[in-house]
């Protein structure tokens, strides 16, 4: 009997550890697959550029290159702060042979279209030897062309959209949807003007003739900005600042722009070297997903209730 009752305990005790055993085998397993998927996480994390900072190239005289790529707006990756630091690094570097500036937006903020202006005109009276070019993509209209309206040159494509110098703002009215819905508007100020252009009461005339006003002074602005920049190379033709937009060929003919080019044509012919390096300041991984979750739906939800910024 007490045999018996020592096979039985033998026995659980082997069974116990075969448990024990394989319970560590699948912990070690899982550690080694996390590890794995970490491991390409990095990997990938390097390929895609999500960490932040610029991308590594090797020494030695290049082209310097910072992108401007998508809407031009405060807090974004296309904001004057982000798009300033990238160029001072390019200027700064002393084997940059020359900046290029390789732009595909369709504009935005003008608050921030002209700091990156302002910004790109110091940077080339501190270094007056490094050439600075601009090089368009699809879009290249409106801030994005008021941005980078300072250029030495302006290279495009012949179906580059380009120009719309002007200015618009634009919203919704909902009072007559609010009287047909019984929806009372209580609207309570401190200072006459405090409820201009409120999207939920009647559209005042005088408002309308003040916000005009305002637009003409900020396009008087952007007029300005690219009458200094372009100089003589601009056509006499008042149809430069209606707001158009032309092709990238019509553009050079209109004096928007100078030749047609691609930034491979810029780095190997214009400025005459091999290699180009990337100072572009990218967001990373977390910063992506912050933003895109967070910040676009803030401003969808107030683009849609009083519109975009002026530019865009």
């Amino acid at each position: 009997m007490q045999e018996d009752r020592w096979e039985r305990e033998a026995l659980r005790e082997v069974a116990l550890e075969g448990i024990r055993e394989r319970r560590r085998s699948r912990r070690w397993g899982i550690f080694f697959k996390i590890l794995f998927l970490g491991y390409l996480f990095v990997v990938l994390a390097l390929v895609m550029g999500w960490f932040p900072g610029t991308s590594d190239a090797p020494t030695g005289p290049h082209a310097g290159l910072v992108e401007v790529d998508g809407a031009i707006m405060p807090g974004g990756e296309n904001d004057a702060e982000t798009i300033g630091a990238a160029l001072r690094r390019a200027f700064s570097d002393d084997d940059s042979e020359g900046v290029i500036l390789k732009v595909n937006s369709p504009g935005g903020s003008p608050v921030q279209a002209n700091r990156i202006n302002e910004e790109i005109r110091r940077l080339k009276e501190e270094y007056p030897d490094t050439p600075f070019y601009v090089v368009a993509g699809d879009m290249f209209t409106s801030g994005a062309y008021y941005l980078a309206v300072s250029a030495d040159e302006i290279y495009v494509d012949q179906a580059s959209l380009v120009g719309s110098i002007g200015v618009l703002m634009n919203g919704f009215g909902f009072h007559e949807a609010m009287d047909r819905l019984g929806i009372e508007r209580r609207l309570h100020t401190a200072g006459d003007n405090k409820a201009f252009m409120d999207p939920f009461s009647e559209e005042d005339p005088d408002d309308v003739e003040r916000l005009q006003r305002l637009l003409d002074d900020i396009h008087g602005q952007f007029i300005a900005a690219v009458q200094e920049g372009r100089g003589d190379k601009l056509a006499d033709d008042d149809r430069i600042f209606s707001g158009d937009v032309w092709t990238g060929t019509e553009s050079i003919e209109l004096g928007l722009a100078d030749e047609i080019g691609s930034v491979q044509y810029v780095v190997r012919d214009v400025i005459g070297v091999e290699r180009t390096r990337d100072y572009t300041i990218r967001p990373n991984i977390l910063e992506r997903f912050g933003r895109g979750v967070g910040v676009a739906i803030g401003d969808t939800v107030a683009e849609k209730l009083i519109g975009p910024a002026p530019f865009e």
